[in-house]
């Protein structure tokens, strides 16, 4: 939270042990300490009402639905595009089946004719 470092503390230490004396120091930590607490309960609950007056988590959930509608309707595309896909190759391999049996039949009938 803060940039103080560990020599910085003990200067602070040293400064207040020499200004409030062995016997007031330790009700001093206290009150500084109850103070904090208090200040760190105070800024966690304006955070939390000003999240809840703007509607951050509505925000977020909204955000994350869109996120997934967009992922469905990618995936959507994209299988549609299969399907496409499958079904024009199936279409031209039944085509081809078709011609490929109507070369047959056209080949018999004329084996046929000619026997008769």
């Amino acid at each position: 939270m803060f940039d103080i470092g560990f020599s910085e503390i003990m200067v602070v230490a040293m400064i207040s042990l020499i200004i409030m004396g062995p016997e007031r120091l330790p009700e001093t930590v206290r009150t500084i300490t109850l103070w904090l607490g208090r200040l760190r309960q105070f800024i966690s609950s304006a955070r939390s009402e000003i999240e809840d007056e703007v509607g951050v988590d509505e925000i977020r959930r909204q955000l994350r639905n869109e996120k997934i509608m967009r992922d469905l309707e990618k995936s959507k595309d994209e299988l549609t595009g299969l399907a496409k896909d499958v079904t024009d190759i199936n279409q031209t391999e039944i085509k081809d089946e078709l011609a490929g049996l109507s070369e047959d039949i056209t080949k018999i009938n004329r084996t046929e004719s000619k026997n008769d």
